[in-house]
């Protein structure tokens, strides 16, 4: 009798905690859906302002306010993705609903993971980080010119935005599609600057496209396989990111999961997306397989998987390499720095790497992690005006994960 009672007993509180579980797990997503501050800089992506909250707007109200048609959510936490939403539509033309499985543009997110993968040719012995990258190149050489004399471009000075290369976003002249090699050299029908440093290489941080693509190209000429190949080898598959490629456009079966770009103004635009400049934005993914990514990355710093990267490569990737520039640090948080493909905010336990993304015109893509709490999210947004709307749900998701109900009420700093 008493072993029937301790197995009843177990049992119901067995039944309790699966049934409290889905319990908190709604009522935590009813809060950060519900429990948007306005925020008006990314500056205080990550402040504390429990003040505000008694004048909070819902998610669907910003996207109205911001002409937003559709988003995507996906939040981790304790190992796992914990819980997935979606709003809107796909295309305000077609009304289609958003899902789990509808695809966005990642547009500068993509540059994580060119960095992961950059970093398992490192790990592998492929590529060493601080060698002259013309060594590796085949296809295409960086000339050399009066900042090169002394200092080289690197794969380290690449990933960090520390190679001298210029912003020198993708554009072409027309409607011919520039190969990977005009992008790099700047040549028509691309009509951007190339892939030549503008400044000694390692002396300043300069973000920059064309670096991370020329990246594409290393990597391409190292192993003798396209940029779409690598990428499915060492992240898509062993990850089970069905749903990401960076092949564009997209093969049949997935063009009708496709969300179109909405403009300031919500009207429905046409793709812009370069299908051979990848590197640096060419990502098409849902939240749902960038969670999966992010969470190892979460994984592999905690030294509990390495799928794609040693924990000692992950933490080396979410290690500061420099400062950003004064013009950034008008933008962005105070303690925001460069690792090896990521943004770096704050230390300790509220140490966040962090990669957005936004492509025109359009698209919106922010991801976050906490890896030493385990917590993280993905956002991704077929509006324009959608990274506002993005930095407002992070500050909602970090106040409910990451913060204690005494730290929550913490005042704003004056």
């Amino acid at each position: 009798m008493r072993k029937l009672i301790a197995t009843m007993v177990v049992f119901s509180i067995l039944i309790s905690c699966s049934q409290k579980e889905p319990n908190q797990i709604a009522q935590r997503m009813d809060r950060v859906e519900n429990g948007l501050i306005e925020i008006k800089s990314l500056a205080d992506l990550l402040r504390l302002d429990s003040t505000q909250l008694a004048n909070a707007k819902t998610i669907i109200e910003m996207m109205e306010q911001y002409k937003v048609p559709g988003v995507s959510i996906a939040v981790i936490n304790d190992d796992r993705i914990e819980w997935t939403k979606v709003y809107g539509t796909m295309d305000v033309n077609r009304g289609a609903p958003v899902t789990t499985e509808t695809i966005f543009e990642a547009a500068s997110t993509s540059k994580f993971i060119t960095a992961v993968m950059a970093l398992h040719f490192v790990q592998s012995g492929l590529i060493d980080l601080d060698t002259n990258v013309n060594d590796y190149l085949k296809s295409w050489q960086i000339p050399d010119n009066e900042f090169t004399k002394d200092e080289k471009v690197t794969l380290r000075r690449l990933l960090s935005h520390r190679a001298g290369i210029p912003y020198s976003n993708y554009s072409t002249t027309g409607t011919v599609i520039p190969t990977l090699i005009d992008v790099l050299s700047g040549t028509p029908p691309a009509a951007n600057k190339p892939a030549i440093p503008e400044f000694v290489p390692g002396s300043q941080w300069r973000y920059s496209n064309v670096a991370y693509d020329l990246i594409q190209l290393l990597l391409e000429d190292v192993s003798g396989k396209p940029f779409q190949q690598i990428a499915e080898e060492l992240v898509f598959e062993p990850l089970g990111m069905s749903n990401s490629t960076f092949v564009y456009p997209l093969d049949s079966d997935k063009k009708q999961q496709e969300a179109m770009p909405h403009d300031a103004e919500g009207i429905s635009r046409r793709p812009l997306m370069n299908p051979t400049a990848l590197a640096h934005g060419g990502l098409m993914t849902t939240p749902t397989d960038l969670a999966v990514f992010t969470l190892e990355m979460i994984r592999s710093y905690q030294g509990k998987s390495e799928k794609i990267l040693s924990q000692r490569t992950t933490k080396q990737l979410f290690t500061i390499e420099s400062d950003i520039d004064d013009q950034a640090k008008a933008i962005f948080p105070a303690s925001t720095f460069e690792g090896l493909g990521v943004w770096l905010v704050g230390e300790g336990k509220d140490l966040a790497f962090t990669h957005p993304g936004e492509n025109g015109p359009g698209f919106t893509s922010a991801l976050v992690g906490w890896p030493e709490r385990g917590t993280g999210v993905v956002i991704m947004t077929n509006g324009i005006q959608g990274h506002w709307l993005s930095v407002e749900i992070i500050n909602a998701i970090h106040r409910e994960y990451n913060r204690t109900a005494d730290e929550n009420l913490v005042s704003p700093s004056p």
